[in-house]
């Protein structure tokens, strides 16, 4: 096995790793050539947590994207036609993307490409910015070969961003917008011929070119960065936000709600998970100090789908009744709390811990973030397991429950301290008087 095959398989937990076993079954038997490259290539050379897996085929990338969905349960959330491209969501909120080796030309700026297969190679050289044009061969013949034919490699040692070829931003303008992403989220400088020509193409009004619906999409990936907060100050200063709605400036962008949900997200124990739609967190944050004009106007400009518009309505209305359920005088032990809280949506506690104003509310959600989840993390199935149980079973369920609820109600219960114990004092001889 290759470092870098040892590297991949060290990186990747559940879901993720059951898919490239699977991915490496079905090419190996039908020969063909399958890469890991992009964003995971550049997250695990660089020492990242692998966000999402993206796989490129030498070959029918949408079939082999339904027959895995199909043999694993696995979700196909979109299907680029044009550029041969599939989206897949695994059971434990995993993203993966299989696209097809391509090569594209673009007649005009920000227009719509002419696609068509082509070698990993040509597929790399095609690519936005050199550290996303690193790929990984997990071929039967090469697996564990590195191919970096723009040294993005390099680029990663000295934690730089510098784009492929001079177009970059003129082929596909949404580049503008993927270039601060990374600059914020990895902590990159930007390479000095790259930024002037960021610089140009935004001189040249080609973030205009950018489709509604790409805007739509650049704001979803903003929601899942670590500090979406920062990323959009970067993106105002650079004057890109305006695309999406020019009353997104100054105090109006809720720099300070974004500070506060990261200061939220900093009380969940690490190894805990919870799982959240980050974007509905997002959009409220983004409107909230919109007007009513404003957020319209920002909906059109990104070409929002009623549904998409109807999640901040539904997030309220949820929170407005978690908030009541938790406001009940019944709940006074933590697994009461605790059986409250593990029901609702994460985008929910967390929206409610931010919005409520009851002091109360408050701390039952921080106390169930700080310590109650990883109390409860502390019961594994495995313990449940080692009393003859077997797992998925209903009396299984019920056993497990019942451990969470006394180690929560357990270890909430403080030892009451010992009685201090004082010496008692010794005894004092009398000094024999003396006669004389």
């Amino acid at each position: 096995m290759s470092d870098y095959m040892f590297m991949l398989e060290n990186h990747l937990v559940g879901e993720q790793s059951k898919f490239l076993s699977e991915l490496l079954q079905v090419c190996d038997a039908s020969g063909t050539n399958v890469f890991l490259a992009g964003g995971a290539m550049r997250d695990m050379l660089g020492g990242f947590p692998i966000r999402d897996l993206d796989f490129v085929v030498e070959g029918n990338a949408l079939k082999l994207a339904r027959d895995l969905a199909k043999k694993l349960g696995a979700r196909i959330t979109s299907l680029d036609e044009l550029r041969r491209t599939a989206e897949l969501i695994l059971s434990d909120g995993s993203t993966v993307q299989l696209a097809m080796a391509r090569h594209e030309r673009y007649p005009k700026p920000g227009g719509k490409p002419q696609v068509r297969p082509a070698s990993i190679h040509e597929d790399l050289r095609c690519r936005d910015f050199t550290i996303n044009s690193i790929a990984l061969s997990l071929g039967r013949a090469s697996r564990g070969l590195l191919l970096d034919p723009t040294n993005g490699l390099a680029d990663l040692e000295r934690r730089e961003l510098r784009a492929v070829h001079n177009y970059v931003f003129y082929d596909d303008p949404v580049r503008l917008w993927r270039l601060l992403r990374l600059k914020v989220r990895l902590g990159f400088t930007v390479e000095e011929r790259t930024a002037a020509q960021h610089e140009n193409a935004h001189q040249g009004q080609m973030q205009n070119l950018i489709p509604p619906r790409v805007l739509f999409e650049q704001l979803r990936h903003t929601a899942h960065e670590p500090n979406p907060g920062e990323v959009l100050k970067a993106l105002e200063q650079a004057g890109l936000l305006a695309q999406v709605s020019p009353a997104l400036t100054g105090p109006k962008l809720n720099l300070h709600g974004f500070a506060r949900l990261q200061k939220a997200r900093q009380l969940i124990p690490f190894g805990v998970t919870l799982r959240v739609d980050d974007f509905a967190l997002f959009f409220h944050l983004l409107t909230q100090k919109l007007t009513p004009n404003e957020r319209a106007t920002l909906m059109k400009n990104i070409a929002a789908q009623r549904r998409e518009v109807d999640v901040l309505s539904r997030l309220e209305a949820r929170a407005r009744k978690l908030e009541k359920a938790l406001k009940s005088a019944k709940l006074q032990k933590p697994s009461q709390v605790h059986e409250v809280l593990v029901g609702g949506a994460g985008e929910t506690v967390l929206f409610l811990y931010l919005e409520t104003t009851q002091r109360l509310v408050q701390d039952r959600i921080r106390h169930y973030l700080q310590k109650y989840m990883l109390a409860a993390s502390e019961v594994t199935d495995r313990e449940v397991e080692a009393e003859g149980l077997t797992p998925g079973t209903p009396k299984f369920a019920r056993r497990k429950a019942e451990k969470i609820v006394a180690r929560l109600d357990g270890r909430a219960r403080k030892p009451a301290p010992a009685p201090e114990v004082v010496p008692s004092p010794a005894p004092v001889m009398a000094t024999p008087r003396r006669t004389f």
